[in-house]
Parts: C-alpha cells; structure tokens; sequence
C-alpha cells in the first residue's frame, strides 16, 4: 500500500483527540476549511480558524444550556455549518455528538419516527439540536421520546453573543469516546457504535497516509461514516479544503458534484457504487462545458457492492473531460472500524476478475472467462489486519467466508451493550468475502445470502442483472429468498421509472440469464417503495417482511392536505412534549 511521504504515520499521534486537531488547524493561517455549495452554485467559506471560533462559541452556548462531560447530544441536520458548531462544540466539552438522519421522505415519516425514537433510546439522548425547518416535522419524535435538555434550535442560537471557551475539557483523553455513529442496521435494528478519539484519528490518519491531497469534495451526507470521518477529519488533520454538497442537491442536480470537482481542483472525492451509475445515466454533455476532471486522483468507491460494469461506464462517459481511469479505487469499510479497512491501490487501474459461478455457490473460487465478475477491494490499510474465516477458524486463500478485521480503528462495542461480535481484538463483519490473488473481494452479507438446493448465491448477482433495462431504477432492486413448507422461492423487488406489460418478463428473463436462477415472483413497485437504512442501503430481509405482512407500501403523494396533517401531528407532538416536561 502506497503512503504519502509528507504524512508521519505512527500511533504516537493518534495519542490525541479531536478538540487538539482542531487547535491546531486554526492556527493555520491558510485559507483552508469548508466550502458550502448550494444547488444554485453559490458558495460559502469557512476557515478552520473560523470554524473553531464558532465552535467555542457552540461551546459556551451548550455548557450554560445544561450539555456536561459524557452527555449524548443527538444532531439532525443537514448539511450545513451549523452541524459543525455543533458537533465540534460537543467535542470541546467532551459532551459525545450523535449524528442521525433527517427526515428524508416525508411520505415514510411513520417508519422515520420508529427508528428515530429508538436511536435516541439507544444513546440516551440528554439533547436534541436541529433547525425550525426540520423541527416542523419532528413534533412525534420528541412526544415519544423525552430529552432531559429539551430541544434546542440552531435559528435561536446567536454565536456572537456568546464568549468563546478558551480551552477543551482537560478530561478529554484519546480513550474517550468521541463520537457515535450507527451501524447500517441492513438486517437489524441500527446500533450505536462508540468511537473513541483514539479509534477515529487512527482511522483518519491511516487514510491520509495514502492520500497525497489536501482538497476534496464530498456530496455524502454528515451522518454517514464516510461522510464525517472519511472526508471531514482527514481535511481538519491535514488543514486542507473540503467541498460539502447537500445529498438532495447532489440527486437533483448530479452534475454539481462533478462541477465542484472541477472548479476546486479536488485531489479525492468518494461516492457509493449507485452514484458513478446515476451520473452516467443523468447528467448531460451541456453541464459538462467547462468541466476538468484531471485533477481528481481517488474517485473511492464504497459504501455497497461495487460494479465494475459501472466503473467501466463512468469511465467511457468523463474521459472526455479528463477523468483518469486510474483515480477510480474501490474500498471496504463499516461503522465498527471506524471507516476504511482496506483501499485499492491508488494510480493503478481497479482490478476485476470473473469467477466460476457454481464453484463460487460451494465456497470455493475459481477464475474463468465467462463467470460472476467482482472488483478487488485491494489490500488491507496499515495497522489493519484482514483474515477470512469459518467457525472462527482461519481459511485458506481462494475459498469464501466470513471477513474478520482487527485494526486501532475497529470499536471497543456498542452504547447500549448490545452485544458485539469482537473476540480477542477482532471484528467480525457478518460480511462475506475473500482472497484472491493478495487482495479483498466482497461477496455480500452473510444474512443476505441466497440459499437454494444446498448452494450461496449473492442477491447483488441478481439485482444487477436487471440494472439497463429501460424502466428500472438502477440499485434499486432487491433479491430475497424465502423458504416455507412450498420449498425454496426467489423474489425479486423492483422499483421502476415507469412500467408495461413485457417488464417483470424482461427481467425474469435477465436474471435467468446472467445467474441461472429462475425468480419465482417479479414484484414491480413505485420509487422510494423499497426500504432503506439511514446511509441508504437496501433492507433485504426487511422488505420480504413488508411484503408478507402488506405493508410494502410506497411512501404516501404529498399534497396540500397531506403536508397539513403531518405539520399538525408534529406540532401536537411538541405541544406534549412540552406539557410533559
């Protein structure tokens, strides 16, 4: 694994903590930090140096508002300074941040309210800070769940009538927890990971050792590991640029991310697998007058199973505008370690194999010409170590099983000691995988796995077949097996743009096709049916339960009568929230 020369990797500085970084970064006298671009273009800079005076600020501000040492302060956000304020403000108390998601799709605020509530419970939630606009919908959150510290509303908040705290809470060590963040929550219910400064800046500074850049641009949102960690504290330790994008305005105008690229420069900018499709697919040849992509080294990719059949397009598309098919890098990471496990190496061309598929359902790996093809990950990142296992037993090369990962970076366990899955220093994953060649390769999760007649298939082998076929949403499919006194059945679910006759039969015929597997049921939905986790990955499992219990439902059309009835339930749920405190 390449590291950058000018990055001094070695554990002695992750004998540190995030109040120190960001010190240190506002003595810079560069004009480095963050820059806010809004759907329009238009952008706003903030230093570190200012960031840290408006943090100070927060700090003051959130100290005589009752948030002490250790306190979890829950943050819903969007993308926006505020959450830095906040977040860093925490930090500075040693009072631990809890990112979580905003409401995203009012038509399932049901499903919202449901796991919101039980996030808070699972941290203890002694505040919840959000903005008027976002609080309007979140009056059934706080009616069921009853903060000690209340609601407080970044629009009340004047930072310049606060005296900034000179320095962090001397209490605050590299073993402390520094954060949480929850884990996916694909199979279960999500969990609060706790990190500490010590397992956050390890991960940060062993991924800004194989990255020579100093400027990125992320549309990822802040609540997502790959958002925070990955992109926001390797800018703070490097005192470098980060570009931020809002999600919404990235889905809506994709060419923004792209354009960002180029107008800043950016060296590194990561995106899940879906993202490089959607921009093949929506942007158009006029928004790329202008653009330079040369400059963008890293394009990670990560965050769910990757398609080379998608890279490949990414690269035919923007090569025409400079995009260097050697800066796409596909990566493996979970909440658990932080972020980042193992990264391709950079300045090289990913790599892709096919492998036989039958020997692939019996575990075993087998390289062929006309096969089931999967990118390398690449190789484990420093200080982390990487091992396949069955049983708790170490497998040999070529042979598929459970992934184990042991690094400074993986979790000491969960905040509400739900059990963990961590023996003797090392995490396992519930992902499978495998070596081939020297390097990881991820066959799916292990729950997720299809099993029929005695045999693994991987659900993304048949979701991507169906990806092109005119009226699918592309990664927006779901495979499902079900097992019942009728034997062993197949669904597949699939959300389209629009429908015809021909279309369950076209990607019947797909799947068969590409896997060999004949689906029993082909479920056509409207968009946004299929649920989600809050860094938006598909929910397999709990999408066949919806669908048996006939509750799959697409999210409710918003009208006019609509929008007042959830505005009228959240504002009588303030009402007793406030009665009840």
């Amino acid at each position: 694994m390449h590291t950058s020369k000018d990055t001094v990797l070695s554990p002695n500085s992750w004998d540190s903590h995030l109040p120190e970084r960001l010190w240190t970064a506002a003595k810079s006298t560069s004009n480095h930090g963050l820059v806010f671009v809004e759907r329009s273009g238009t952008e706003t800079r903030f230093t570190w140096s200012e960031i840290a005076e408006r943090s100070r600020c927060m700090a003051s501000y959130l100290y005589k508002n009752g948030v002490r040492f250790g306190d979890r302060v829950a943050i819903v956000l969007p993308t926006c300074i505020d959450f830095f304020d906040i977040f860093f403000g925490c930090q500075i108390l040693g009072a631990i941040p809890v990112p979580l998601y905003p409401p995203l799709r009012l038509g399932k605020l049901d499903t919202y309210v449901k796991r919101t509530v039980a996030m808070l419970g699972a941290v203890n939630a002694s505040m919840l800070i959000s903005n008027r606009r976002v609080s309007k919908v979140l009056g059934t959150v706080l009616a069921q769940y009853t903060h000690s510290l209340g609601l407080q509303l970044v629009d009340d908040i004047n930072l310049h009538k606060e005296t900034p705290i000179a320095e962090w809470n001397p209490n605050i060590t590299p073993d402390h927890l520094a954060m949480a963040q929850f884990s996916s929550g694909t199979t279960v219910a999500p969990k609060p990971v706790g990190l500490t400064h010590r397992n956050v800046l390890s991960n940060t500074d062993i991924i800004c050792s194989v990255v020579d850049g100093n400027i990125g641009c992320s549309w990822l949102p802040l609540y997502h590991d790959m958002g925070l960690i990955g992109c926001i504290f390797p800018a703070l330790s490097k005192v470098g640029t980060m570009v931020l994008i809002s999600p919404d305005d990235f889905l809506r105008k994709p060419a923004l991310w792209l354009q960002s690229i180029s107008k800043h420069q950016a060296y590194i900018s990561p995106a899940p697998n879906f993202a490089y499709a959607y921009c093949t697919q929506r942007i158009k040849d006029k928004e790329l007058q202008g653009v330079d992509l040369s400059s963008w080294k890293m394009a990670l990719n990560g965050a769910e199973a990757v398609a080379p059949k998608h890279l490949r397009a990414f690269i035919e598309r923007f090569s025409t505008v400079g995009f260097d098919a050697q800066a796409l890098c596909p990566v493996y990471g979970l909440a658990e370690a932080s972020l980042g496990v193992s990264f391709s190496s950079p300045n090289t061309l990913f790599t892709a194999h096919q492998f036989d598929r039958q020997a692939m359902q019996q575990g075993h790996i087998v390289p062929c010409d006309d096969g089931v093809e999967l990118a390398s990950v690449g190789k484990a990142l420093p200080f982390c170590q990487v091992e396949i296992r069955e049983n708790n037993a170490a497998l040999p090369d070529n042979t598929i099983g459970e992934i184990w990962v042991k690094s400074p970076s993986v979790m000491q366990g969960y905040l509400n000691d739900a059990p963990s899955s961590i023996k003797e220093g090392w995490l396992a994953t519930g992902d499978l995988g495998f070596i081939f060649e020297g390097e990881l390769y991820i066959y799916g999760r292990q729950k997720d796995v299809i099993v029929l007649g005695g045999q693994n298939h991987a659900p993304q082998d048949l979701e991507m077949a169906v990806d092109g076929i005119e009226g699918v949403r592309v990664g927006c499919t779901v495979a499902v097996s079900k097992v019942d006194e009728n034997g062993e059945s197949v669904y597949l679910f699939v959300e389209t743009t629009h429908q015809n006759n021909s279309l369950a039969e076209q990607c019947k015929q797909a799947v068969l096709r590409e896997t060999g597997i004949s689906c029993d049921l082909i479920v056509l939905l409207k968009p946004g049916t299929i649920p989600r986790t809050s860094s938006g990955k598909l929910r397999r499992r709990t999408t066949l339960h919806l669908f048996e219990t006939e509750n799959l439902l697409p999210p409710k059309e918003l009208n006019t009568l609509t929008m007042a009835g959830i505005l009228a339930s959240s504002v009588i749920g303030h009402w007793k929230a406030r009665w009840t405190k």
